[in-house]
């Protein structure tokens, strides 16, 4: 186990590291496989879909990206959690990695943003290594197709593959990934779009009261009102029956 303090939320497990620990096991390259940026409606969805459970149970480390998770952490077992925000978490490992000599691959979103990013991390961390990117087409990718995206980070040299397609897509594609190839495979999320400056991010003070994704809902409503309407509620749920859970396993 890479984390000493990982506790069981609902289907799976979470890893309360700091932001500067995750990034630096990330850049030092002795965190390897599988990362997933865990939020509310990744567990939501874990908890109805055992595919989604599976991969979280089997992959390297899944960081809590979300304050309630942060919130319930604090009030079960480990008081010293902070959230892990993905585009923190890629900014960190990119300024950190200059020094590690690290290889970074960015996998997903359109040629457009993908070009937007790297001209901003060339701008804002001179030196990084991008050995290559690619935009994958919208639509379920075959395991030939996921194979060759493998061999083609591996050949240009890359240690750690950024994966922005969104959740779960993104999730079930690190898993495949992690299990074929070597080195550190990173479900990012929307990290791309805030780093290359083509979506806005929601203000630092309403990160740190958890509203987040109500600025995020206000600004996509149509293509995020099922997320944070629906899937918020199954996720409040589910840490009700964690705590509960927690509560009688300590009885024992």
């Amino acid at each position: 186990m890479w984390d000493p303090n990982r506790l069981t939320v609902g289907p799976a497990p979470i890893d309360f590291v700091s932001l500067d620990d995750a990034a630096l096991a990330i850049a030092s390259r002795s965190l390897r496989g599988g990362v997933h940026l865990c939020n509310a409606y990744t567990l939501a969805l874990a908890d109805e879909r055992p595919e989604i459970a599976e991969v979280l149970n089997t992959d390297a480390a899944n960081l809590p990206d979300g304050m309630p998770l942060v919130w319930w952490a604090k009030r079960n077992g480990a008081p010293e959690a902070e959230r892990v925000y993905g585009p923190d978490l890629m900014e960190r490992v990119l300024d950190l990695g200059r020094a590690y000599d690290t290889r970074h691959y960015l996998y997903g979103s359109t040629t457009g943003v993908l070009a937007e990013l790297e001209a901003a991390i060339g701008m804002r961390w001179p030196g990084t290594h991008i050995v290559g990117s690619k935009s994958p087409p919208f639509r379920d990718l075959t395991d030939d197709e996921i194979g060759e995206s493998v061999i083609r980070a591996a050949v240009a040299g890359a240690n750690v593959v950024w994966v922005g397609m969104g959740t779960p897509k993104q999730d079930l594609l690190v898993h495949r990934m992690a299990t074929i190839g070597e080195g550190t495979f990173v479900a990012i999320g929307a990290a791309f779009d805030f780093i290359a400056g083509t979506k806005s991010q929601a203000p630092r003070w309403v990160m740190r009261i958890g509203m987040e994704w109500f600025y995020r809902l206000v600004t996509e409503p149509g293509r995020l009102w099922k997320r944070y309407l629906i899937y918020n509620a199954k996720f409040v749920r589910l840490l009700w029956r964690s705590r509960r859970q927690r509560q009688g396993t300590n009885s024992l």
